[in-house]
């Protein structure tokens, strides 16, 4: 399929959590919300990675990465 638009949306564990608690988790309602809105517009996910990245020097927390396009 083609596309001639692109949207790509990033999505963050929350920091805190991971500080405190050593994981956190994303936030699934946040993200199930902003994909409802953007579907609704016409937008459809293309493609989606989950990437870890380094909090600070001891943490990890986790980021999805999402393509939309329409």
């Amino acid at each position: 399929m083609t596309y001639k638009e692109y949207k790509v949306i990033h999505v963050l564990e929350g920091g805190l959590g991971t500080i405190f608690l050593g994981a956190s988790g994303i936030p699934i309602a946040k993200m199930e919300a902003t994909l409802n809105k953007e579907a609704s517009e016409g937008w459809q996910v293309v493609f989606q990675v989950v990437e870890q990245k380094r909090l600070l020097l001891f943490w990890k927390r986790e980021a999805v990465v999402i393509t939309l396009g329409r």
